[in-house]
């Protein structure tokens, strides 16, 4: 595995940017990671993305989450743990494509992750649903991010919380709300947006 300074070499805009039309600057796929998790979901690519925006609901399913909430629009903050153990951070999605793709980094003051999430249809008219994650620990951290045993430590958890998302979705059939908006660079895309607001109170309008 490369070290962190190598994948920076590589990829030196990671997460990565790409222009897009009208100058709107959109991610592409992390083309360096040290977690890449993928499971086949026997529901539809929109039934699966939109369960997983209900971020509230992990909990019930994920082992290691024990609260999720809405801070902002395009912020959620997570606290996770074992035990008495418990860990609360903050996460920004910075794009979000429907039926498609999330990408989100975490607002710790010192990083230690950024992923993203992509759906695909498979076949057999179910979901494939990939996670990738690199991780960027900080200090001491650092030297175990190198190490492959932490690696697949971190693969065998992410791979056993999209088994566990897989079950309850299965089982559930359907989605028990959605989230349809589009997210670029962090921000809500309106498809209707404000008219700008005159700068002098009170304005007379007509």
């Amino acid at each position: 595995m490369a070290r962190e300074d190598d994948l920076r070499q590589a990829a030196p805009d990671a997460p990565g940017t790409r222009p897009g039309s009208g100058g709107v600057t959109r991610r592409r796929p992390l083309r360096e990671q040290h977690v890449e998790e993928t499971v086949e979901i026997a529901v539809p690519v929109r039934t699966a993305y939109n369960q997983w925006t209900q971020f509230q609901s992990f909990p019930r399913f994920m082992s290691a989450v024990r609260r999720v909430e809405q801070v902002r629009p395009t912020v959620v903050a997570w606290t996770l743990g074992y035990g008495p153990l418990r860990h609360r951070f903050e996460m920004e999605i910075v794009e979000q494509d429907p039926d498609a793709y999330l990408a989100w980094r975490a607002l710790e003051r010192h990083p230690s992750h950024q992923g993203e999430v992509e759906f695909r249809p498979t076949g057999t008219g179910g979901t494939a649903l990939t996670v990738r994650m690199l991780l960027e620990p900080h200090g001491a951290a650092k030297a175990l991010a190198r190490s492959s045993k932490v690696t697949r430590v971190t693969a065998r958890l992410v791979h056993r919380e999209l088994t566990n998302f897989k079950i309850f979705i299965e089982g559930l059939g359907r989605e028990s709300g959605a989230w349809r908006g589009t997210i670029r660079n962090g921000r809500v895309q309106h498809d209707h947006p404000e008219p700008p607001r005159s700068r002098v109170a009170q304005w007379p309008v007509g």
